[in-house]
């Protein structure tokens, strides 16, 4: 129950902030939430294990990410600029966080790990979600709506479908040593739900996105998202913890409910960049 009323409580805000253009920064608000927090367990994850992050130059490093992709658009001599950009915050990041790790001194033993996790961790959560915001604030409205109400009908659909199928017929383990409880039953459920549910976004509200391209788009998603499931549990595995943190109730932590997304943020942004004109208005 408490699952379903924080879901009632969150989408509304995040549906309005997607299809209402003046409430953008909404979007962008939630989102920089989002990463915030899920980089936070992410640095928890490490810490139950006894690593460090410097947490410091992480949250530096995911400010300057964001801010990046906040103005990043997909016009092809801006997109050559961003990525410079993105490219030179990356390296900065890299070579303080190696220098901030060696200054600290000892132990030296802990040094990879640290500093590991600290860039892993940036990585995972704010270079591959920001990717979001790219889509929310570099396209017109109107396409940046569709993109995101596409990923997030499809990406919730199929994680619903998963999770209900899964329940109700699953005999067959996916991954048992990572995730006891997804079965295969519950993959094709998830797959069959995020087709379906691209199809309907096809004839409801994106038909510019043709059926060729929606369903082989959705298949991908879906199997990213299935992965970046795996991925999440398998950090959370590996630092003894059932839920990355116990923010949401029903759900766990924020990272629990990103697992499916940040896989599949640069896919949406880059193949929209790819198939889209950017005078598509």
């Amino acid at each position: 129950m408490s699952r379903i009323i924080t879901a009632l409580i969150l989408l509304p805000f995040l549906i309005a902030s997607i299809l209402v253009s003046w409430l953008q920064p909404l979007f962008v608000l939630l989102a920089a939430a989002a990463m915030v927090l899920g980089l936070y367990e992410f640095y928890l994850l490490a810490a139950k294990k006894g690593i460090k992050a410097d947490a410091a130059a992480g949250y530096l490093a995911a400010v300057a990410l964001f801010i990046v992709f906040y103005f990043a658009t997909p016009s092809p001599m801006q997109a050559r600029l961003d990525v410079q950009i993105l490219i030179l915050v990356l390296l900065i990041f890299t070579i303080a966080t190696l220098v901030a790790a060696t200054l600290r001194g000892a132990p030296f033993e802990k040094m990879i790990s640290s500093a590991g996790a600290t860039i892993l961790g940036v990585l995972y959560v704010v270079l591959l979600g920001g990717h979001l915001v790219a889509v929310r604030t570099g396209f017109p409205q109107k396409l940046s709506a569709h993109l995101l109400s596409f990923f997030f009908l499809v990406l919730m659909g199929s994680d619903v479908g998963a999770y209900y199928v899964g329940r109700a017929i699953g005999k067959h383990k996916l991954a048992p040593k990572i995730s006891p409880g997804k079965t295969w039953e519950g993959v094709a459920g998830g797959v069959v739900a995020g087709l379906g549910l691209a199809t309907v976004a096809h004839y409801w509200f994106f038909g510019e996105l043709p059926l060729k391209w929606a369903l082989p788009l959705a298949a991908v998603m879906t199997t990213l998202g299935i992965l970046g499931d795996l991925t999440e549990s398998a950090l959370k595995r590996g630092a003894g913890a059932k839920d990355a943190a116990k923010i949401l109730p029903g759900h766990g932590g924020v990272l629990d409910r990103l697992d499916s997304l940040l896989f599949n943020a640069p896919l949406l942004y880059y193949f929209a960049h790819l198939y889209f004109s950017v005078h598509v208005t």
